[in-house]
């Protein structure tokens, strides 16, 4: 811990000293290598794929390019992940948030793991390539790479800027679904990269806020581990104003309407005022509220996205 930084959770908030305990730990072989690709973090990668390529095609894209994109995203992050938990076992059995995971539990051996993560790979690259274009598939596979080599190999476990630099992955989706239909990167799809990139420090440490203690115990410097509960509000503060702002620049970038607009505004305050609050009376509930409403501010700013080009377009 950084010297004289204040414990921003006490060991108090983890009940029992088990952090998450409501997660299921697979039983199954199927069920392990399910585990591996972390599928509800896959959810909301997938959540802002489709809404970009409908931005993308000013409509609805063909629902087979629709569902190649979102199969090869799918196998791609599935597989990012599924290297993440080899390379992660060994901090994996420190954290009780985490100790559930196949390869913590010896349910599926780290070989097969790491055989299983490489073909989900190529397989993705083969499905963009043959279905969506190159430019799609080398995109998808990029993030990959950034997400093994950059986060979790580098990052994750040297700086207090791993989520946030790491935060690139998971901002790729977007790029990858304007890529698969238009075969080019646009203006548009970089600042909905921005917003992603911009989101993802405020989201993840509402979480890590909760989990403090279980980085702690594995000495990965996540921010809300070893700086004060000021600093961290204070840096989530600041991203999620910046990241508002990028909304509003996508806002005539987009070539977006009202219903866009008005959505990302009223969004954007609820999110920026449920930060600040956090700031005000820490608690874990609290923490636990902003990275809730997180994943929903991003499937409702989304949706919000879809529906204007959508209603537009049919009007």
């Amino acid at each position: 811990m950084a010297v004289g930084a204040r414990p921003l959770v006490p060991s108090r908030l983890a009940p029992g000293g088990v952090a998450h305990g409501s997660r299921r730990t697979p039983t199954t072989r199927i069920g392990g290598f399910i585990a591996l690709t972390k599928p509800r973090i896959i959810e909301l990668l997938l959540i802002t794929t489709v809404p970009t390529m409908v931005l993308a095609q000013q409509g609805w894209p063909r629902t087979s390019l629709v569902l190649v994109t979102l199969v090869g995203g799918t196998l791609a992050a599935g597989g990012a992940n599924a290297i993440n938990m080899v390379v992660d076992r060994d901090i994996d059995k420190l954290m009780p948030r985490t100790q559930g995971r196949p390869l913590v539990t010896g349910l599926v051996a780290p070989r097969e793991a790491l055989v299983f993560a490489i073909a989900l790979e190529v397989i993705a690259f083969g499905v963009l390539w043959r279905w969506a274009n190159l430019l799609a598939a080398v995109l998808a596979l990029s993030a990959t790479l950034f997400y093994v080599f950059v986060y979790t190999l580098w990052l994750k476990r040297t700086s207090t800027q791993n989520i946030v630099i790491g935060g690139a992955a998971g901002a790729m989706p977007v790029l990858v679904g304007w890529a698969a239909v238009q075969n080019n990167v646009a203006w548009a799809p970089v600042v909905l990269f921005a917003v992603m990139f911009l989101w993802t420090p405020p989201h993840f440490w509402a979480l890590a806020i909760r989990y403090a203690d279980d980085y702690r115990a594995a000495n990965v410097p996540m921010l809300p581990a070893v700086a004060t509960l000021e600093v961290t509000v204070r840096k989530m503060v600041l991203y999620t104003v910046v990241m508002v702002a990028a909304t509003m620049v996508l806002w005539p970038v987009g070539h977006l309407g009202l219903l866009y607009g008005i959505s990302a505004v009223v969004l954007g305050a609820l999110f920026l005022w449920g930060t600040i609050d956090l700031g005000r009376a820490p608690t874990p509930q609290r923490s636990m509220r902003v990275f809730g409403y997180s994943i929903t501010y991003v499937t409702l700013l989304f949706a919000a996205m879809t529906l204007d080009v959508l209603l537009r377009h049919v009007t």
